[in-house]
């Protein structure tokens, strides 16, 4: 595993994000340029870089583990933006509350609930 990239896009476990920003997060003594999901399972790298690009497909790995997920949160890059009704219709019937805030929040937030061992995962998007 070459130090500074998520070893075949996953690293087991649940863990802190440490820094934010430049196009990628810090967390496990690792850094990751682009997107993240922080699942019950692990942190996975996100092919997404907008909201835009929110689709089904990107999404499938937390509705996977959806039973370990009370909460996700939404981290949408630099400015909060929309998130449309079918997908939030997908969170409902899934019962995953779905709380969308700019993505540094988001990281903030995630690690305040992970520590209180809540069933919290978070979809960031990287920021530059």
């Amino acid at each position: 595993m070459s130090a500074g990239r998520l070893y075949d896009g996953f690293l087991p476990g649940r863990h802190q994000i440490d820094a934010y920003g430049n196009g990628g997060f810090r967390f496990a003594d690792m850094s990751h340029r682009g997107s993240i999901l922080a699942l019950p399972s692990g942190i996975k790298a996100w092919p997404i870089a907008s909201i835009a690009e929110l689709t089904d497909e990107v999404l499938e790995p937390i509705f996977a583990e959806a039973e370990e997920i009370e909460l996700l949160l939404l981290g949408t890059g630099r400015d909060v933006a929309a998130i449309p009704g079918a997908f939030r219709e997908r969170f409902r019937d899934a019962k995953i509350g779905l709380d969308v805030m700019q993505t540094g929040a988001a990281a903030r937030t995630y690690n305040i609930l992970l520590a209180e061992n809540r069933k919290v995962a978070a979809a960031l998007i990287a920021v530059a």
